[in-house]
């Protein structure tokens, strides 16, 4: 009997280096030639055309065979980090506990949310009822779905950049884009199965992937308190084992599996439950694991899915449409751009009319679903070959036009630095104030207790004798939208109530308060207050006294002589020059440069860009000489 697995020599391996080479060189070009607007999607897309025109052909069934896998990996994992992007937290905080008037519901992001795609979905599929007027559709409702999609991994990147994903305009993007990500790939895969198999009783299967969801987030909730379990994985986590990891590939390919048996259209859908069960246990900015992911797939499989769509474009499909191919394109593209432009009046109310429109040119971009789903009807025999031709090129028009328009609409006006609120006047309260001071920064505490009030005005800092619930005293202090708030009083419920009151009132957003509780951060979290989790920053102290003692010290003890800053490069004469190029003061020295969400430590050759954020540890003279070399 034969073996079941043998090793063999003889595969080629020249395809994969092809795509690998394009996958690597893409970031490289863009990064080379300073381009930042254009998605390296879409030079994959492009270059992964042109592959497959000059490189890539006469291709064995076997290479073929290999490549459409790699590509249906890369596209799984695509929907898996999709789900992972996903907060649910910050959206089942969103759902109301009652709405009592209209404005509650223009404020709650995710009942706005859902009215938005619902408005999308009414006037996409209006806009393909005119559209199969000028050529021939064959399914309207799964045309008009396609329309609905948006792109969670182009939003977030921008908003990220721009600093604005703590805002409750950047919160309100954020849900927008989950929830239209979330209700479509639902649709689709309803959609897919019924055009498939009908509407037969077997469609309850698909309700099969919903129970075993819950009932691992029921047992994951259960495990992640079993000390044996945290003991193994935090051994096996790092090392050549590398548990995590395998576990997380486990669970994904379950899914898979599961969503094969019911039928192949359901595999998105698996792959995308998938993400957001581990969203729901691991916590974003601090996750190895995710880091891990993440690399796997950016940085193999997902470039090879979107490589493989260039590779398979065939532009000839076009010709189906003869002379009403530009009128189609020019026509398809404004509906994708209306359909999201429109119902954003919704956040007229809030945002303002410009900033409305600016958020909604974002949401009209679409790359990875509109692809996705374009494919599956194309298999489905509802898509053409020459619309599903014209959805990929849509895809590489509305990824590049939303982000510049919404950076032309929405440009980012550069605030003064005003003074810092502290309300409480603890020790911590009062260290705060005169590092601050320190940093040239103004400050004003905020305290009840007269006694104390009276021993802080005594060490020369500002402060005013008043409660912290009191609206009155932020009235008189003028509070701004720049002004940052750190609530830190002895009670975390009074904590709350002023955090409460100040985004009620105040529609304030740079708050940042404490919690020593996991129930106290997740009010706080309610209220999108910047938090600390004093535990965690405790552990991180004692870990730094005895990992890397002398600098820790160095930086504690002489604070008033040395400290770090970060300062952004504004001026644009520094684009594009080297470190050793840069004459820095001689008591300032450069750690760390910040670019984008990419944190990495310079040396001489590093070249530096406008936006990055220089990380500078010197003197205050130092600092300042620094300040106004870079700006």
């Amino acid at each position: 009997m034969p073996p079941l697995l043998t090793i063999s020599l003889h595969y080629n391996y020249f395809p994969i280096l092809v795509v690998a080479g394009l996958a690597w060189l893409t970031p490289m070009a863009l990064s080379v030639l300073n381009i930042r607007r254009i998605p390296s999607v879409v030079v994959e897309i492009f270059l992964g055309y042109l592959a497959g025109r000059f490189i890539l052909v006469n291709l064995t069934p076997a290479c073929s065979n290999i490549l459409e896998f790699l590509g249906l990996t890369g596209f799984i994992f695509l929907m898996f980090l999709s789900g992972l992007e996903i907060d649910m937290d910050h959206i089942t905080l969103s759902i109301p506990r009652k709405i009592n008037n209209i404005s509650r519901l223009v404020r709650n992001p995710l009942l706005i949310s859902v009215a938005y795609f619902t408005f999308t979905i009414i006037l996409a599929y209006g806009g393909a009822m005119g559209l199969s007027h000028l050529v021939e559709i064959d399914n309207i409702w799964y045309f008009s779905l396609i329309m609905s999609t948006t792109s969670v991994g182009i939003i977030l990147p921008v908003i990220k950049n721009r600093g604005e994903v703590s805002t409750s305009f950047g919160q309100m993007l954020i849900t927008n884009a989950a929830v239209a990500d979330i209700f479509s790939i639902l649709l689709f895969t309803f959609t897919a199965y019924i055009l498939k198999n009908g509407f037969r009783l077997e469609i309850t299967y698909i309700l099969i992937l919903f129970a075993i969801f819950y009932l691992l987030y029921r047992l994951g909730n259960r495990a992640k308190n079993w000390s044996f379990l945290k003991k193994i994985s935090f051994q096996l986590s790092h090392a050549a084992s590398q548990l995590s990891v395998r576990g997380t590939l486990f669970l994904l390919f379950i899914f898979v599996v599961i969503s094969q048996f019911i039928s192949p259209e359901v595999i998105l859908l698996g792959a995308f439950l998938c993400g957001i069960l581990l969203s729901m246990f691991q916590h974003k900015g601090r996750s190895l694991l995710l880091v891990k992911l993440d690399g796997m797939g950016h940085g193999f499989f997902i470039p090879i899915f979107f490589i493989m769509v260039g590779v398979t474009f065939d532009p000839s499909a076009l010709k189906e449409f003869e002379v009403t191919l530009i009128p189609f394109l020019f026509i398809l593209l404004f509906l994708l751009i209306a359909v999201k432009v429109i119902p954003g009046f919704l956040y007229v109310r809030k945002f303002g009319q410009r900033k409305s429109l600016a958020a909604s040119f974002l949401l009209s971009s679409r790359l990875s679903l509109i692809i996705a789903a374009s494919a599956i009807g194309l298999e489905l025999g509802v898509i053409s070959p020459g619309i599903n031709a014209a959805f990929i090129i849509m895809a590489i028009l509305t990824s590049f036009l939303g982000p510049v328009i919404y950076n032309l609409m929405n440009k980012q006006v550069s605030q003064p630095e005003d003074g810092t609120i502290i309300v409480g006047g603890s020790s911590k309260g009062v260290l705060l104030s005169r590092r601050l001071n320190i940093h040239g920064k103004a400050c004003v505490i905020i305290e009840n207790n007269e006694h104390r009030f009276k021993e802080i005005c005594a060490k020369g800092l500002n402060a005013c004798h008043s409660d912290g619930l009191d609206p009155e005293i932020y009235r008189k202090l003028n509070l701004k939208p720049s002004n940052y708030v750190v609530v830190d009083t002895e009670s975390e419920e009074v904590n709350i109530r002023i955090c409460e009151m100040l985004t009620k009132e105040f529609s304030h957003e740079k708050i940042i308060s404490m919690a020593w509780k996991s129930t106290v951060e997740q009010q706080l979290k309610r209220l999108n207050v910047q938090t600390i989790d004093v535990r965690r920053v405790m552990a991180t102290t004692i870990e730094n006294l005895i990992v890397r003692p002398t600098t820790y010290h160095a930086l504690v003890e002489t604070f008033e002589n040395f400290t770090v800053e970060e300062i952004p490069i504004t001026n644009t004469t520094f684009d594009g020059h080297k470190v050793r190029e840069v004459a820095f003061h001689k008591d300032a020295i450069l750690i760390l440069v910040k670019r984008g969400n990419n944190l990495f430590i310079p040396h001489g050759e590093t070249y530096l860009k406008t936006g990055d954020v220089l990380n500078i540890l010197g003197t205050d003279s130092a600092l300042e000489n620094t300040r106004e070399k870079l700006r």
